[in-house]
């Protein structure tokens, strides 16, 4: 009555195995874009804080992520002293040191 039957067109020909791999193109490329403009760096920036962090030494000046700004104390195995005032130190995990301000130079030896 107000249905009316509706049938399927059939397709012309088989697959196209080129159309399919067309298909996935789009999403090939986008992929590649977000690694190179986001994954990539991102990774980069890790390496570099882990690095930085594996350097700490006794007497480099850091801010750590909540916003202390002190001297190295001591290094131990996963955290650091850092003197904030004279007298006054605090512990803090190594993976929180956000920035390291000014480095030691290491002392020359006297020939």
């Amino acid at each position: 009555m107000f249905v009316t039957p509706a049938y399927a067109q059939a397709t012309a020909g088989g697959a196209n195995p080129t159309a399919a791999f067309a298909q996935f193109i789009p999403l090939i490329l986008i992929f590649a874009i977000m690694y190179f403009l986001m994954i990539r760096p991102q990774q980069k920036r890790a390496k570099q804080h882990k690095d930085m962090v594996a350097a700490l030494k006794k007497g480099d000046q850091v801010v750590t992520q909540g916003g202390i700004i002190g001297k190295v104390a001591s290094v131990r195995d996963e955290e650091l002293e850092v003197e904030i005032a004279t007298g006054v130190r605090v512990r803090v995990v190594r993976g929180t040191v956000s920035q390291v301000l000014n480095k030691t130079e290491p002392v020359a030896a006297n020939a």
